[in-house]
């Protein structure tokens, strides 16, 4: 019993990782792509590049989305009706190369 107990615990606190939503942006507008992550707060979105291969990431409506150690920095995904729809998307906080502050932008 008390093993059952446990995997039905472990199960339960993995369940939020599977939450997050998955879409193609190129089936989208930018506005619909933009309010996504703005409504979720943060999604996958994966699509393919000119070249044929499969690229997808983590897009955030702010930093308050990212790890302690990562802030949320514009990004440009293609859409629909925009080949650059501009989006937000965790970076190390390493790449701002000596700023004395982080920048907080909001989707």
């Amino acid at each position: 019993m008390k093993k059952i107990a446990l995997a039905l615990m472990l199960v339960l606190a993995a369940s939020p990782a599977l939450a997050i939503s998955r879409y193609n942006p190129l089936a989208m507008s930018c506005d619909s792509v933009r309010a996504a992550i703005h409504n979720q707060g943060a999604v996958i979105f994966r699509y393919q590049s000119p070249r044929g291969l499969p690229l997808y990431d983590r897009y955030v409506r702010n930093s308050n989305y990212c790890d302690a150690t990562d802030y949320a920095e514009w990004t440009h995904i293609p859409s629909k009706d925009n080949p650059r729809c501009p989006v937000l998307n965790c970076q190390n906080i390493d790449n701002l190369d000596g700023m004395l502050f982080v920048p907080h932008y909001q989707l």
